[in-house]
């Protein structure tokens, strides 16, 4: 769905990423069904495949009780990940070349084939491999977390930023992704632990989600695509240093936040 309103927020939401300004939440001054931000996060990632980027995957937000009641909602949302907001680990990432980023450690979905619409865990697992990551969610907005509404953040692709993986490695069971802890640490300190059962009790479920709302639009994850499924913590503020999240039988990864 494409009209003139989805052009001319995609207009405004693109023209803050260019000129590195963020804006005024998209509330403010506009209301916006949950259907037309979709609309305009289309209208965004078609513009950008346009100009040579291309479809790299998706990632599932929301995925605890918590930050779905800041938007008001009982279900997560996804954004588009494009080829150019994937890093492999070990990367380095300039801090000013971000707007508010924020830390989020999630196990990270690599699809060995296509799944069916509506794929369930088991057919997920199956056509899997499993990646250690951290998210750097990153908004177009003023002072976005977590003051963000529902239509506000699935405009602005749901705050894509980065999403940095580990080398991936065969998924363990069902049973045994649920049970994967994490430990996060700044600088060699550990400051955060988390627990698989945070993200919507077990991250396959985050995968198992997607799937079904995309069926939804007549869509499906494709092979090749990756998938970051939620975070296991609450997000953390990206400051400068080496960061690196551990992941229980799935692998290690790290970031260095610079200036």
């Amino acid at each position: 769905m494409t009209n003139d309103f989805t052009i001319k927020i995609a207009d405004l939401l693109q023209e803050a990423r260019e000129q590195h300004e963020p804006v005024s939440f998209l509330r403010n001054q506009y209301t916006i069904s949950e259907t037309a931000a979709y609309a305009v996060q289309d209208e965004l990632i078609r513009r950008a495949v346009n100009t040579g980027n291309c479809i790299a995957g998706y990632k599932v937000s929301m995925t605890s009780a918590e930050t779905q009641a800041i938007a008001h909602t009982d279900e997560p949302a996804f954004g588009t990940l494009l080829r150019s907001h994937i890093e492999s680990s070990g990367a380095r990432i300039p801090l000013p070349s971000l707007f508010s980023p924020l830390i989020e450690p999630e196990i990270l979905f690599l699809l060995t084939d296509d799944l069916s619409p509506g794929a369930d865990a088991e057919e997920i697992l199956d056509k899997s491999r499993l990646a250690a990551g951290i998210e750097i969610p990153d908004a177009r907005y003023k002072d976005w977390f977590p003051n963000f509404s529902l239509a506000d953040l699935i405009s602005d692709n749901t705050a894509t930023g980065l999403v940095v993986a580990s080398a991936p490695v065969e998924p363990p069971s069902l049973d045994e992704i649920s049970r994967v802890e994490m430990e996060l640490f700044l600088d060699g300190k550990k400051i955060g632990t988390g627990h698989a059962s945070a993200v919507l009790g077990n991250p396959v479920s985050a995968v198992e989600w997607l799937s079904a709302k995309l069926a939804g639009k007549s869509r499906t994850l494709k092979k090749g695509m990756i998938i970051s499924s939620g975070t296991f913590i609450p997000p953390l503020v990206a400051k400068e240093g080496h960061w690196e999240a551990r992941f229980q039988g799935i692998g290690n990864v790290n970031v260095t936040i610079s200036q």
